[in-house]
């Protein structure tokens, strides 16, 4: 008996059907369950599957910890930040003293430029002191990281950090945007208020454990002097004439110095092999 077109149109459904099942069972390994990304199956066929695991906890646990911690130390910079500047301020007023009976030609200048950034002009330099607004750390081998102290707290291995930079004053009263400018040191503070001062060997660097270096108006007042006398005793070297033959229309135009100085005395400790 000759089949309807209806009856050969529901066989070739069922074939079709059947080919389907047997190709998804050969790919998921027979299994209608649940699968991982990689198709292998971890339960069986309308059996549950473990929620997953709750990361509030982990997430509140990173929050009171190592944010909470980056906060306080923000705040322990900052308040570093403000005792330097008061301590330039008081410095600038001293040298004046000093220096106005003598030359008044000679200007020492404290100026605020923002929260996070002032400068000392004194003579030819200027000294730039800025915050760096976020907390950083370091590579385990690199300066303090590996002192016993910072070892024992992980919390000690954070640091707000402020730089301080020598530039031309020149560079700055022409806008000379070109010029560079050398960091002459860097003052790290954690936690706890110790600090850790790395930088060019005229600076008088302390010990590099931190355990016993904490932040007073002593402290910071020898680093801002200490980078003056850098600054001052880094002077300023000509360029060879062939370097200078010719300039561009562009530097002509823009009023660039191109036979200025550059200062090229600096020299950091690390270079030296030696300990900070």
């Amino acid at each position: 008996m000759a089949k309807t077109p209806v009856q050969s149109r529901k066989k070739a459904a069922s074939e079709a059907s059947l080919v389907t099942s047997t190709i998804t069972d050969d790919v998921l390994g027979a299994s209608s369950g649940a699968t991982a990304t990689d198709n292998v199956a971890v339960s069986a066929a309308g059996s549950p599957v473990d929620a997953p695991a709750d990361r509030l906890g982990d997430i509140f646990d990173g929050l009171m910890q190592k944010s909470t911690a980056k906060q306080l130390i923000y705040r322990n910079t900052q308040a570093a930040f403000d005792c330097l500047r008061q301590v330039s301020q008081e410095l600038v007023v001293e040298l004046s003293h000093k220096l106005n009976p003598l030359d008044a030609s000679v200007v020492i200048e404290y100026r605020s430029i923002n929260e996070m950034e002032f400068y000392i002009r004194f003579s030819g330099d200027l000294l730039v002191f800025v915050m760096h607004s976020n907390i950083v750390t370091f590579p385990e081998d690199y300066g303090p990281m590996p002192t016993p102290y910072v070892v024992a707290d992980f919390r000690r291995r954070y640091f707000g950090h402020v730089m301080a930079y020598n530039f031309m004053a020149d560079s700055i009263k022409y806008q000379r945007l070109n010029d560079p400018g050398y960091l002459v040191g860097r003052l790290l503070v954690n936690i706890e208020n110790h600090y850790f001062l790395e930088g060019v060997q005229q600076l008088e660097l302390p010990d590099n454990d931190m355990s016993d270096n904490l932040v007073t108006p002593e402290a910071l007042r020898l680093f801002v002097e200490s980078a003056m006398i850098a600054a001052v005793n880094n002077d300023l070297i000509a360029p060879l004439l062939p370097e200078i033959k010719k300039i561009t229309v562009k530097q002509k135009i823009e009023n660039q110095q191109i036979s200025r100085g550059s200062k090229v005395g600096f020299s950091f400790s690390h270079e030296q092999q030696q300990p900070f």
